[in-house]
C-alpha cells in the first residue's frame, strides 16, 4: 500500500475505512454474490468484477483524493463492505458532481455501521477535499437507503428524480431519486 493511500484512513468510533488490499476480494465477492445485498441492482456482481475492484478504487484514491473505502469493524471483520466518494460515470442534470455511497455484506445491516462510514465520508469530502455539495441516489423503491439518506441530513426533491441511463427503459429499477446536502446544511 503506497504511504498516499496509508494516510488517508478514515477512523470513527468502530470503524476503520481504509485502502483496498488483495484479502478483500474474496469477502466483496461473496457479498456481490449475495441476492439481500444486491436486491437493488441489475444483477449479482461477477467475481472478475470484485477482483477488479481494489486496484480501481485505490487508484481512484489516487487521481481524485477520494473513493469507496473498505470498511473495517476492529475486533469483528477485517471486511464489511466499502463506503466513500466516487464521481458517478455518466451525463445527468446533476453532473458532474460527487456522490457518497455504502454497500455491506448483510450480515453487518442494522446496526448503524452504513450511517457512520457515510458520516465519516461526508466529513472528509466537506472538509479535506472542500467539496460545496454531495449527492447520494438509488432506486426508488430502495426504501433502506433513501431512509439513511435522510438521517444523514440529505434533501429530497422531485424535480432532481431521474431515469438512470445506464439501465434499459422496461428495468423496474430505472426510476432513481438523487438527495443532496450542501457543506452549509
Amino acid at each position: 500500500m503506497s504511504d498516499q493511500l496509508n494516510t488517508h484512513i478514515l477512523e470513527t468510533e468502530r470503524l476503520i475505512l481504509r485502502p483496498w488490499v488483495e484479502a478483500d476480494i474474496e469477502p466483496f465477492a461473496a457479498m456481490g454474490a449475495d441476492s439481500r445485498v444486491m436486491e437493488y441492482f441489475p444483477g449479482l456482481m461477477s467475481y472478475e468484477d470484485a477482483a477488479s475492484w481494489p486496484k480501481k478504487s485505490n487508484e481512484q484514491f489516487s487521481k481524485k483524493g477520494f473513493t469507496w473505502w473498505a470498511v473495517e469493524i476492529p475486533g469483528v471483520t477485517s471486511f464489511a463492505g466499502f463506503a466513500g466518494l466516487s464521481e458517478p460515470g455518466y451525463q445527468m442534470h446533476f453532473t458532474p458532481c460527487i456522490e457518497v455511497g455504502w454497500r455491506l455484506a448483510y450480515d453487518y445491516w442494522g446496526k448503524g455501521y452504513a450511517s457512520e462510514a457515510a458520516r465519516a465520508s461526508l466529513k472528509y469530502g466537506f472538509e479535506q477535499c472542500m467539496l460545496e455539495e454531495i449527492v447520494s441516489f438509488t432506486t426508488q423503491t430502495n426504501k433502506r437507503s433513501r431512509t439513511l439518506m435522510e438521517r444523514l441530513g440529505m434533501h429530497h426533491d422531485e424535480k432532481d428524480d431521474f431515469l438512470h441511463p445506464n439501465l434499459p427503459e422496461e428495468h423496474h429499477l430505472r426510476p432513481y431519486v438523487l438527495y443532496r446536502l450542501s457543506k452549509k446544511d
